[in-house]
């Protein structure tokens, strides 16, 4: 006789999943696929997703740490998270043809380094050591005019040589409630410190965070549906433990652990801004295997958010 299966209420979050500049970063290497045909390189993870890779790799991408990698006569794509300046340079150095998938919002805070440096102010960067989006921001200025603020007590802690010239910018990725607490510390520490004119997390992460705050209240546990190297999904991890419930990065259906959900009774889902939504229904559809599962869709703000393809693929979209 067959056993029925144990109910679970599923609390999908919204907005989850792409967001603006992972869904223009994805669509300038198809494009250039199409107009250039198979291969295109790219410079590192177009975005932090292994789903999102494969699938471009097998229509024809091939991706690569270093640009050395990349053989001449090709184009090239470098990813949504930003590039130091030399990059670029020698791309252009070799002749070779480059797209940059740099998000616009990681793009603005590159201009506001710069401008700050100009202007002769220190920067103190909020982000985490060796993100791609740090690498970056970092080679954007000469060396030694930007310092690294991971934590609060690296804020509590920094000695800077000029306190009354400093000005900070942030990672786009971050945790909201974690920065604030940091720029706090600076702006308490260091009264004279510029800040960005908008603010630098960007609006997809501001929202994802939000939209989990809003589940992780209702529910005992939370999976975010993302990879270990996506900032963004870490974060909504954090988010809802902060929250009180329990939660855990997955990348597919098959890695949910049946035993984790014992007892639980209504469950969190989102993604983070590199998983596509394809993956979000093999989670929910590997769940209904399991569980007679019931879902609700939690609404948040609604994105509207586009932006444009680089010049030279728009005809081509």
């Amino acid at each position: 006789m067959a056993t029925s299966k144990r109910s679970l209420t599923l609390l999908i979050a919204a907005p989850r999943g792409f967001c603006a500049g992972v869904d223009r970063a994805i669509t300038i290497v198809e494009l250039a696929l199409e107009r250039y045909g198979a291969p295109v390189y790219v410079r590192h993870e177009i975005v932090h997703n292994k789903f999102v890779v494969d699938s471009l790799k097998a229509k024809g991408a091939i991706f690569v740490a270093e640009l050395d990698q990349v053989p001449d006569g090709v184009p090239v794509v470098f990813s949504a998270h930003g590039v130091p300046k030399a990059v670029p340079a020698k791309a252009e150095e070799r002749g070779l043809n480059y797209l940059d998938a740099t998000c616009p919002l990681v793009s603005k805070v590159h201009r506001q380094a710069e401008r700050l440096v100009e202007n002769g102010r220190h920067i103190l960067f909020i982000g985490h050591a060796g993100h791609p989006e740090v690498i970056g921001t970092f080679g954007q200025v000469p060396e030694g005019l930007m310092t690294l603020i991971e934590t609060a007590s690296d804020a509590e802690a920094i000695e800077p040589a000029d306190p009354d010239c400093l000005a900070f910018l942030t990672q786009t990725t971050l945790s909201v409630d974690d920065t604030a607490e940091i720029i706090a510390i600076l702006q308490r520490r260091f009264p004279a410190i510029k800040g960005p004119r908008g603010e630098d997390i960007c609006y997809a992460t501001s929202n994802r965070q939000q939209a989990v705050k809003d589940i992780a209240r209702r529910c005992e546990a939370v999976l975010v549906i993302g990879a270990p190297n996506s900032s963004n999904s870490v974060r909504l991890v954090e988010v809802a433990e902060r929250e009180g419930a329990k939660a855990r990065l997955v990348g597919r259906g098959h890695d949910i652990d049946l035993a984790w959900l014992e007892g639980v009774t209504t469950l969190g889902i989102t993604a983070g801004a590199s998983a596509p939504e394809v993956l979000v229904r093999e989670v929910v559809d590997t769940l209904a295997e399991h569980f007679d599962v019931r879902e609700e869709a939690v609404e948040g703000v609604q994105e509207r958010m586009v932006f444009k393809l680089p010049r030279a693929l728009e005809a081509a979209a």
